[in-house]
């Protein structure tokens, strides 16, 4: 199993923490894994505990964050900087402290674009927010853990350099993106059950989210072809 984390350190990282490139194929099970984990999610809501999204979001919610976060956080650690200098324990730590510091960030986001505050919403944000910190900030937490330079360098001024960062930035904007999208129903006077917080708004992150890890796969074997040629 060591020998394993440290083969997955040196295809990511040199003793430097130089980003090195990562090969197409890894980029594609990353992004496997990530999306089976959550088809594994709402297989298990549907089939183990018989609920859904649209009837009973809260349980739902957890179930997939639940079931994704443990996968993100034990992939990207294996990516993290400085390996010689952070472990893949401690980087673990960090994806684990990333979570609830990701949550409050997004929940605090969200309410200032209007999501429904109260005890009534409280459970659902909260849930919410999880799987949107999985999504957006436990994947950076891992990797870059404090480096304030690389967290500027992907969220504000997004410039991803390598094939690492565009597996972090994109499926995180796409999760934002795709989570604005999707709030968009909510408003209009259709009356459907789907229009509740958070639900479309769920769709649409998680949409979002695996729109950016195609995106992600596509740009990493771009690049490769032009290294080629």
């Amino acid at each position: 199993m060591e020998k394993a984390k440290e083969k997955l350190s040196k295809m990511s990282t040199s003793s430097a923490g130089t980003v090195l490139p990562i090969s197409s194929l890894y980029t594609f099970f990353l992004h496997t894994v990530c999306s089976l984990g959550l088809a594994l999610a709402f297989w298990v809501a549907h089939n183990v505990y018989s609920i859904n999204l649209v009837d009973i979001p809260n349980q739902t919610l957890r179930l997939i964050w639940v079931t994704e976060a443990p996968i993100v956080i034990l992939l990207f650690s294996g990516f993290r900087q400085h390996p010689n200098q952070c472990s893949y324990m401690k980087a673990v730590g960090r994806g684990l402290l990333g979570l609830p510091a990701g949550a409050i960030i997004n929940a605090l986001g969200a309410i200032a674009l209007g999501a429904p505050v109260g005890i009534r919403h409280f459970s659902k944000t909260a849930n919410w927010s999880i799987l949107m910190s999985v999504f957006t900030i436990v994947p950076a937490a891992c990797v870059f853990g404090s480096s304030w330079t690389d967290w500027q360098r992907l969220f504000a001024h997004t410039k991803p350099k390598g094939p690492i960062d565009f597996l972090i930035c994109l499926p995180a904007h796409g999760a934002v993106i795709g989570a604005w999208f999707g709030a968009w129903p909510m408003p209009l006077d259709w009356e459907r059950p789907w229009q509740e917080w958070p639900i479309c708004v769920s769709f649409g992150a998680m949409a979002g989210y695996l729109v950016g890890m195609v995106a992600s796969f596509v740009i990493s074997v771009f690049q490769k072809h032009l290294k080629k040629e």
